[in-house]
């Protein structure tokens, strides 16, 4: 099997990658969406808001924790979320960036 080779990166595109792969599906988009609105930790609230499985939407959590744009604490039985606002400053501020970078090459193609 071959090396991603991510170690050739520096961290910023690392971070940057793991970001945008964390926000690639739309259903992760509404979750943090979810969570931005709220003003608490959500716990089942969020598998009553999407037309998902609760093992579909237990995935997506997975993947937006992986990337440590949400936080989990678990509450007896369930794990409640909310956005870990640390992180997230640091992906607007890297995503940002890199989305407002001017094109310098207007004759390309």
């Amino acid at each position: 099997m071959g090396l991603t080779k991510t170690e050739e990166f520096t961290v910023k595109e690392n971070k940057i990658a793991a970001y945008a792969k964390a926000l690639a599906h739309p259903a992760r988009v509404a979750i943090i969406r979810m969570l931005l609105k709220s003003q608490t930790c959500q716990c089942g609230e969020i598998v009553d808001e999407l037309p998902l499985s609760q093992s579909t939407v237990s995935q997506h959590l997975k993947e937006l924790k992986n990337a440590g744009l949400i936080k989990g604490e678990i509450e007896g039985v369930k794990t409640c979320y909310c956005i870990n606002e640390k992180e997230w400053q640091q992906a607007k501020l890297y995503l940002g960036a890199l989305i407002t970078t001017p094109v310098s090459n207007k004759n390309c193609c």
